[in-house]
């Protein structure tokens, strides 16, 4: 039980990488707030974890949206009484370039993917400096360390994750540690949705990333224990890390 006791808020947790972290989370003994746009998805994974035993609730809660975060962390103080988890996992891609990228694509991927970070660490980290710890874990991607072709928006929004989980790790040591995940192609309704922004066959699309030093892509449960590792006291000397869990997809780009 590697979180027991703990409190963790995920958002994105309705599908997904945030969906397969949140019920680990649960299964370790962790207390586990859900942060979704999707209602219906985000409460029948609060259920599920209920139905196991576990404790968990549904906020429904746009990340982009400074009440709509701060409500979420209130709940969340008002339940469990203290936040010792942030995975700001929530996020959205748009495939284009820069000329075909429309400009409100590129306001709503960077609000989703980076400002929800800047919104919700900002209500969380008083109530983490309060407690004298705290992990928060950011969502990038290997297209935050390495660019991507027809993604521009997209690979600008991951790499700034990179560099902001790096300052935020400077600026609240020793306290508070804050990483971030780097995944891979990993098969999620997200990445099938990236097939069909490009219009390509899904099954071709998938075949093609998974020409890796692993032979596949990613699961969703994969990357949690990733996530995982970074909420847990295993990782008590990491902060300010970038961890790619990729199947070895960056391992010929240096």
């Amino acid at each position: 039980m590697q979180l027991d006791g703990k409190v963790a808020i995920v958002t994105g947790g309705a599908s997904g990488i945030g969906r397969a972290t949140a019920l680990l989370f649960a299964r370790e003994g962790a207390a586990v707030v859900i942060g979704d746009v999707n209602p219906t998805a985000g409460q029948e994974v609060a259920d599920e974890i209920v139905r196991g035993g576990g404790r968990a609730l549904f906020e429904s809660a746009d990340v982009t949206s400074a009440a709509d975060c701060r409500r979420l962390v209130v709940r969340t103080i008002l339940e469990f009484g203290r936040i010792d988890v942030l995975f700001n996992n929530a996020g959205i891609i748009r495939r284009a370039t820069v000329m075909d990228l429309r400009e409100e694509d590129w306001d709503r991927v960077m609000a989703v993917n980076v400002k929800s970070i800047y919104l919700l660490s900002r209500e969380v980290i008083p109530h983490m400096e309060k407690q004298g710890a705290g992990s928060i874990i950011n969502t990038s991607s290997g297209w935050g360390l390495a660019g991507g072709a027809k993604a521009v928006v997209y690979c600008a929004s991951k790499g700034a994750v990179v560099l902001l989980t790096k300052a935020m790790a400077i600026d609240h040591g020793p306290r508070i540690r804050v990483n971030c995940i780097c995944p891979g192609d990993t098969d999620t309704r997200m990445l099938r949705a990236e097939a069909a922004q490009l219009g390509e066959d899904a099954g071709s699309f998938l075949a093609d990333a998974a020409k890796r030093p692993l032979g596949r892509v990613g699961s969703a449960d994969e990357i949690a224990q990733a996530v995982l590792f970074l909420a847990s006291d295993a990782s008590s000397f990491v902060t300010g890390t970038s961890l790619v869990v990729d199947g070895g997809g960056l391992a010929g780009t240096g």
